[in-house]
């Protein structure tokens, strides 16, 4: 069973930033792409930036050239730089591994962590 935790949240001000971190257990992400999601209550998830396991990277929407996503393999962790944040980032973020043809895995979803943008 993979185990994910998610880290570096917090409360920062409209155009600040912050790294994410996205720790797996084991080898969980050697081989496989790795996907951040975010999620705000009552709004389906979705999915945020994506990186394969040859480093190709893929952005949701205009949040390319915000939003960085690098993975280091020796420590078996995903990041995401987030600058130039707005108050729509606003969300709890998760991370995830691919099974098969889906970017998740079900059982994998760690608590997360909450991003908060606000004056």
């Amino acid at each position: 069973q993979v185990q994910l935790v998610e880290s570096g949240g917090g409360l920062v001000q409209p155009g600040g930033s912050l790294r994410l971190s996205c720790a797996a257990s084991g080898s969980a992400f050697s081989g496989n792409a790795v996907t951040w999601f975010r999620q705000v209550p009552g709004k389906q998830r979705e999915w945020v930036a994506r990186i394969t396991s040859t480093d190709y990277t893929v952005y949701r929407g205009s949040l390319k050239g915000r939003f960085t996503i690098s993975r280091d393999n020796a420590k078996n962790t995903v990041y995401l730089q987030m600058n130039s944040l707005k108050a729509e980032d606003t969300a709890s973020y998760y991370c995830n591994v691919d099974q098969g043809s889906k970017w998740y895995r079900e059982g994998a979803w760690g608590q997360g962590t909450q991003v908060t943008v606000s004056s």
